[in-house]
């Protein structure tokens, strides 16, 4: 197998998984919030399956490294699209509702979590595969992640008015999980470190990922950034963005349409990272796609500008964050020691997810309490307090400082 093939293999599967999973991402709180008509059931919603998901990308680490990410993609993205396929299921039968959906979307976060670590583990053997620079095959991966985001926000609005409705949407959702199984189990070999001990405990092996990650300043400088950032994102996403676009007389479609603007955009910068990220000043950069990425979309939608100027934001803010994955994840590869690959990125990840779960159920509550304009300002100024806190530690600046991608760092 030559050394590109394994790599357009993952860039197929991550094309149709993430195409679907943000198909999703629209199609359920559409589905809560026209059903029950409140945010903060939205926003419960949304918890049910970011909760499992972190908490299974956490603990899922050891299983990578010792099973291997091949195998712990497939099992769960093909577990995953028989659970998402019950929702459009019980549609049919007249038994979906928002109990019945709890578990459903438990279940999928559980399965998810694990799934996308494993393929997130893959990507410094297939980049040594490939023999190209790190930054660039994060990058193209990257570019790929936002190509199938837009695709998925833009064609998730006319297969929710096509198919009459968000749940059978979700159809599409469970066979995309199909199609990623089957191209990573026929397209890529297994990606196994031997180097893990099988008899070592499983505690032993989560616990020398926690250590390792805890001891990396710039690691967890990350970590409690994208952390923080993430939970005001999961609030903008699943709940202020849904109920600014009903509130304002628009339907799903303006909804898949602003989201897809956002991704498309980003898209552009991914590409861009991908053929320069080599070049470019790291903290310079990621610095400012932050800034540019974060309070502006917030802004404008608080203060009812004209419909252009939110696209304009909204597509100016996802150029800007184009460049921020390629950046971390080749961080993250070079600091990491190969054989710690799985539980330390899986650790990270799911720790720069922790508080994701909440992020909707704390954007309905804020709702509730002060309205949605003032919620949008609140949540666009914590925004821009948490890009710029890790400025202030000196630790944080051997982020710019490039490493051999898997190199013991002693």
């Amino acid at each position: 197998m030559s050394g590109r093939a394994p790599f357009l293999a993952l860039a197929a599967a991550e094309t149709v998984s993430i195409s679907g999973t943000r198909l999703s991402t629209i199609a359920i709180p559409w589905l809560v919030l026209s059903t029950t008509n409140s945010p903060v059931s939205t926003g419960l919603v949304a918890m049910a399956e970011m909760l499992p998901y972190v908490v299974a990308k956490a603990l899922g680490g050891p299983l990578i490294d010792r099973a291997g990410p091949k195998r712990i993609a497939i099992l769960c993205d093909a577990a995953s699209a028989a659970v998402v396929g019950l929702v459009p299921l019980l549609h049919l039968l007249g038994m979906l509702t928002v109990p019945a959906l709890l578990p459903i979307v438990f279940v999928l976060g559980a399965l998810r979590g694990p799934a996308d670590a494993a393929k997130q583990a893959m990507v410094p053997d297939i980049a040594e595969l490939a023999a190209v620079p790190l930054e660039r095959v994060t990058g193209v991966v990257g570019t790929i992640e936002r190509l199938a985001s837009t695709v998925g926000a833009a064609g998730a609005g006319a297969l929710i008015a096509v198919m009459t409705g968000p749940a059978q949407a979700l159809a599409f959702n469970a066979a995309t999980f199909a199609v990623a199984a089957l191209i990573i189990g026929a397209g890529i070999p297994a990606l196994r470190h031997p180097a893990v001990a099988a008899a070592a405990s499983y505690g032993r092996d989560l616990l020398e990922g926690w250590t390792f990650l805890r001891r990396d300043a710039v690691l967890m400088g990350i970590v409690v950034m994208v952390a923080a950032t993430n939970l005001l994102d999961q609030a903008f996403h699943a709940v202020l963005l849904p109920v600014w676009t009903r509130d304002a007389g628009h339907g799903p479609e303006l909804l898949g349409a602003m989201l897809a603007v956002f991704s498309g955009s980003s898209m552009v910068g991914a590409a861009i990272a991908a053929s320069i990220g080599e070049r470019m000043p790291r903290l310079v950069v990621y610095t400012v796609a932050f800034l540019l990425t974060g309070f502006p979309r917030f802004l404008v939608l608080a203060v009812d500008v004209p419909l252009a100027l939110v696209f304009a934001t909204l597509a100016i803010g996802g150029f800007a964050s184009g460049f921020l994955n390629p950046i971390l994840f080749a961080v993250m590869f070079e600091r990491i020691p190969k054989p710690l690959v799985g539980r330390v990125t899986s650790m990270s990840t799911a720790l720069c997810w922790t508080l994701i779960p909440f992020g909707g159920l704390f954007g309905g509550a804020l709702i509730s309490g002060v309205g949605l304009p003032a919620a949008l300002l609140l949540i666009g100024l914590a925004y821009l307090a948490a890009t710029l806190l890790p400025l202030a530690r000196r630790s944080f600046r051997g982020f710019g400082k490039r490493r051999v991608a898997g190199a013991d760092p002693s």
